[in-house]
C-alpha cells in the first residue's frame, strides 16, 4: 500500500512540491465552501441597523466542524500521502461533526452572551465590573476551544472528558495556548483591516499554521491520555 502511494506521488521533489501545492488548494477550496455561509452572513448583518452581535457568534457554526476536518485531513495527507485529498477532508466533517457539535454548539451560546455582555454592558447597571470581567471570560472561552478542537478532531474522547482535558492542556501546554492566541488575533487584525472575504482567501494558511501549532497538544494528549 505504501509502495503504491508513494509512486502515485512520486519521489521527485517537483512531484512532491506539485502535490503539496494540489492538496493547499484543494484545503482552500474546503474552507471557502464551509466559510462562505458564515461570510455572507456577516456581510448581510453590516447592512442591517442594529443587527445584534449575537447573530454574528451564531453565524460561526460551520467554522469549526470545517477547521476540524482540515486538521483530521493534514494528518491522513502525512500519513497516506496520495493524490486524493478531498476524500479525507469529508471523511473528518462526517466523522467529526457529532463530537464537535457536542461542545461548539454551547460555547457559543455562551460566547453570544459573553459579546453581548462585553459590547453593551456598559448601559447595564455595574456594567463597568462587568465588561472586563465579560472580555476576559471570552478569551478564555476561545483559548479552551482551541485546544478542544484540537482533542475532538485527532481522538474519540466522551465530551466530558475531552473537556477536561482541554482545560488540562489550556495550562501545560501553554506555548500552544499563546500561540492559539496570536492566531486568534492575527485572524481578528485581518478581518478589522480588510474584510471577511479576504480571511476567507486566507483560511488555508491559517488550517496549515493550526496543524503546526497543534502537534504539541496531540503528542502530549496521546501520551498521557491513551494507551
Amino acid at each position: 500500500m505504501a509502495e503504491r502511494l508513494v509512486a502515485e506521488v512520486g519521489t521527485g521533489v517537483v512531484s512532491r512540491a506539485a502535490a503539496t501545492i494540489y492538496r493547499w488548494m484543494v484545503l482552500a477550496a474546503f474552507l471557502a465552501l464551509c466559510g462562505a455561509p458564515t461570510v455572507l452572513v456577516w456581510m448581510a448583518l453590516g447592512l442591517t441597523e442594529g443587527a445584534s452581535s449575537i447573530f454574528y457568534v451564531a453565524a460561526l457554526l460551520p467554522i469549526v466542524p470545517a477547521l476540524a476536518a482540515t486538521l483530521y485531513a493534514q494528518r491522513t495527507w502525512e500519513e497516506e500521502p496520495d493524490l486524493r485529498p478531498a476524500r479525507p477532508l469529508w471523511r473528518g466533517l462526517v466523522r467529526n461533526l457529532k463530537d464537535v457539535l457536542a461542545w461548539w454548539v454551547p460555547v457559543l451560546v455562551i460566547a453570544g452572551i459573553l459579546v453581548v455582555n462585553a459590547t453593551a454592558g456598559a448601559a447595564a447597571p455595574g456594567g463597568a465590573i462587568l465588561q472586563p470581567i465579560a472580555i476576559v471570560l471570552l478569551v478564555v472561552l476561545i483559548l479552551w476551544s482551541g485546544h478542544l478542537l484540537v482533542v475532538t478532531s485527532y481522538f474519540a474522547f466522551r465530551t466530558r472528558d475531552a473537556m477536561r482535558i482541554a482545560a488540562a492542556e489550556l495550562f501545560t501546554q501553554w506555548r500552544t495556548t499563546l500561540a492559539f492566541a496570536c492566531l486568534a488575533f492575527v485572524a481578528a487584525t485581518v478581518v478589522t483591516m480588510t474584510s471577511e472575504a479576504v480571511l476567507l482567501l486566507c483560511a488555508w494558511a491559517f488550517a496549515l499554521l493550526l496543524r503546526v501549532i497543534s502537534r504539541p497538544v496531540e503528542t502530549d494528549v496521546r501520551s498521557r491520555f491513551t494507551r
